[in-house]
């Protein structure tokens, strides 16, 4: 999985001058991570606590080809996709839902969640689709595009979502889509913040 829009909070044990942070991370985080930004917030601030609602965009490759470029950053499926049937099928997800059909989770743990929306679009060869919700379960998101995606193929007819919620049981669902296509784009905060960033590699040429 990768982030475009990740948060974190930190509690610093001396003054800083902030308009620098940014640059002073740079010389001692790793390559392959960056900050945009930063800002001084309230007392007892959390980045995870605090989120009001996440938004996660997973990438798919829909194309007879790989791409050499993209195997880290997106899903390769070679057979074409129905994103009509996938629309119709997600259809049903949204609202205030139990996903434990779709999520790895111990028993006893709470599996209630508000799925705001779920989009599709397509940019040349790359399938886009947002999901976003008050919170997300361990998977939820990769099992979702997993079941999608044999909609979106005909191996599963768009008005089984429903049941597969209502058997609250992980076997009932599809596959768990692989991590490289999916990224964490943005979390939203009641004062309206939003850290939303488009995934670069939406951007790409495949």
């Amino acid at each position: 999985m990768h982030a475009s829009g990740q948060v974190v909070s930190c509690v610093t044990a001396r003054d800083f001058p902030f308009d620098r942070l940014t640059l002073a991370l740079r010389s001692v985080l790793p390559s392959d991570a960056s900050v945009r930004e930063a800002a001084v917030v309230s007392d007892g601030f959390s980045a995870r606590f605090d989120a009001r609602e996440r938004t996660y965009v997973y990438v798919i490759l829909n194309r007879p080809r790989p791409s050499a470029l993209l195997v880290r950053y997106a899903h390769f499926l070679a057979a074409p996709l129905d994103l009509d049937a996938m629309r119709a099928a997600a259809a049903d997800l949204v609202g205030e839902r139990d996903f434990r059909s779709f999520a790895t989770v111990p028993a006893q743990e709470r599996t209630v969640r508000d799925l705001r929306r779920v989009e599709f679009s397509r940019a040349g060869d790359l399938v886009r689709i947002e999901v976003a919700a008050d919170g997300f379960l361990h998977h939820m998101v990769r099992t979702i595009v997993g079941t999608l995606i044999e909609c979106g193929w005909g191996r599963r007819a768009p008005q089984e979502l429903g049941r597969i919620l209502a058997a609250r049981d992980r076997a009932a669902a599809g596959p768990t889509a692989p991590p490289q296509g999916l990224y964490l784009a943005g979390v939203r905060y009641a004062d309206g913040y939003d850290s939303f960033a488009e995934p670069p590699v939406l951007g790409a040429l495949a």
